[in-house]
Order: C-alpha cells, then structure tokens, then sequence
C-alpha cells in the first residue's frame, strides 16, 4: 500500500513538473538534481519582452548614451523596460538586479560596477532562466548570453601609440585608473602598459575610479608629486576631463582619454585634451538589445559582440 501511495506522489510530482516545465518557459528545479535548472526558450515577439537594466552609474555622459541606445531601441519595438542607477555602488546593484529577477523580467542587460562582485546576481539569473546581457564590462563568473563591448585592451593600444608617436620614447607619464575590480580597468590598462612597456617612462598609476572629480583631484596630486610629466593617460574621459581642470597651469602635458564621450569629444576639439578613444555608447545599447531579440527568435547569439573605436584626434597633433 505504502509502494503504490508513494508510486501515485512520485507521478503526480512528475506530472506537475512537466507542466511547469513546458508552460512556463522559466528554469525549474531537476528531480534528479534540485540544485540544477533546465530551461526551454519561449520565443517571443519584442513587444512582448520585458527588459530589466542595471548600468553602473547614470552619473557619465558614456552610461547616460547606452541608455538611450537602449530605450530608443525598445521602444521603437514596443519593449518593456526599466532601467536602474547602480551609483556606482555594488551594492546598490547587487539589490536592483535581485530586484528585476523578483520582477520576473525576460532578459537583462548589465553594465557590472564591478566584474567580479556582480557574480552572484549572475548566477542567480542564471538559475531563475533569465539571460544575461553585458556591456562595456563582463562578468567574472555566471553565465553570460553575450558581452557587447569594445576591444579594451586594442584601444589601450592606440592610446599608447598615439602618446609614444606624440611624446617621443622614454617620456615620462602618468596613468589615471578606473575602479578597480571593473574589466575595463584591467583591460584597457593591460592593452596600454603592455604597449608603453620600453617606450614610455610611466612613473605613476592612480586609481580615479571612472570619477571626474576623482580625476581632478588626483591629477593634482600626482603634478605635485611628479611635475616633470609630458603625458597622462587616463582610462576615461570623466577622469581625462578631471585632469584638464587639475592641470590648466601646464597645458602642454598631453591628456589621452578613453571613451568619446560628448564632452571628451567636446575637450578635444577644444584642444585641451589631445586625443580619446572613441567608443559608441548608443551603438552599444542598441546591440545589447538587437541580440535580445536574436535570443527570443530561437537565432544564435555570439558570446561577444564588438563595438567600433576610432581615435579622435585634436587639430595639432595630426
């Protein structure tokens, strides 16, 4: 009696599973494994997508365009979306992606403050059958659908180009660093200092943390502390812009920034920053949602997915 009660729960539960499990088009828990997830992908149309955003920090001009990219993509297709300032805080968006998984949306798109503290919201998607878009910086672990971005570590490469081309070998310079932890940091530093290695005399590398106050108030302190630099290379243009305010007393020391940001673009034109590297913040958005769509429509999506650089170039120094 007690075999065949336990034979009718064990069907029943096999029954409730299938159900689930084929209605639902979310991940559920394995009878044969609780801790892992299946999935079964349920195309739908864009308009029926709900698209949860997590960007670093809504505080940058270059954040501020991936957004529109993103909204004015979605919304030309009827797409859901809400979008979510992390303040660059991990924290703060640790708690919104938990948020939007809560909310039970399609697809997110992330923009990580940190690429290896954004791990466990990640995972966590990953477990709830929610795919995951990032942008400009990955993830450190987690499964990720496709990372839209530019080739960080070519475009620390070109800027260290330009600068040897510029300053001439054994120059002395100084880096300005993003947040630490970020994959852009790491990338577009290693593309740079690999580059300048034997080239350029980098006598200093400070952390910014992608903050044009930051930038400013460190470029002070290394131009104290170092006043015979040529160059400063800065991982962004926030920071790049940060250093022009710091460094006004000397404007021939050569700022390279990265990004192309509308002001960054602005300061070269201007002449007070000698060049950028130009990423397409908009063009990024966009891409991050296009391969949701792929996704929903049963098409391939590559796992990374790149965006163009072009170095913009101030008039004296083509």
């Amino acid at each position: 009696m007690t075999k065949k009660i336990l034979g009718i729960a064990v069907g029943a539960l096999a029954l409730i599973y299938a159900i689930v499990f084929v209605v639902s088009g979310r991940a559920v828990f394995s009878i044969s494994n609780p801790f892992q997830t299946n999935t079964v992908l349920q195309h739908k149309k864009p308009s029926e997508l709900k698209i949860g955003v997590s960007l670093s920090t809504l505080n940058n001009p270059f954040f501020i365009s991936i957004k529109q990219g993103v909204t004015e993509t979605a919304k030309k297709s009827g797409s859901k979306v809400q979008v979510y300032d992390g303040q660059n805080s991990t924290n703060k968006q640790s708690n919104d992606v938990e948020d939007l998984i809560q909310k039970k949306v399609d697809v997110l798109i992330i923009n990580p403050v940190d690429s290896s503290a954004i791990t466990p919201e990640v995972k966590s998607a990953n477990e709830a059958g929610i795919p995951v878009i990032t942008i400009d910086r990955s993830s450190d672990g987690g499964k990720v659908l496709s990372l839209v971005a530019s080739d960080s570590k070519e475009g620390g490469k070109m800027a260290a180009d330009f600068m040897i081309k510029t300053l001439g070998e054994k120059a002395k310079i100084a880096e300005l660093q993003g947040t630490p932890g970020a994959s852009a940091t790491r990338e577009r530093g290693a593309g740079f200092d690999n580059t300048a290695k034997g080239h350029l005399d980098i006598v200093t590398k400070q952390t910014a943390n992608f903050d044009r106050t930051e930038g400013l108030n460190t470029a002070e302190n290394i131009a104290q502390a170092h006043p015979d630099i040529k160059g400063l290379f800065s991982q962004n243009d926030e920071m790049a812009l940060g250093a022009v305010q710091a460094l006004k007393s000397n404007p021939d020391i050569v700022i390279v920034g990265f990004d192309g940001s509308v002001d960054g673009i602005n300061a070269v034109k201007k002449g007070q920053m000698a060049a950028t590297v130009a990423q397409k913040p908009k063009e990024m958005g966009k891409l991050a949602v296009q391969a949701a769509y792929k996704y929903f429509k049963g098409e391939k999506v590559s796992s990374q997915i790149k965006s163009p650089l072009e170095l913009i170039v101030a008039d004296k120094y083509k």
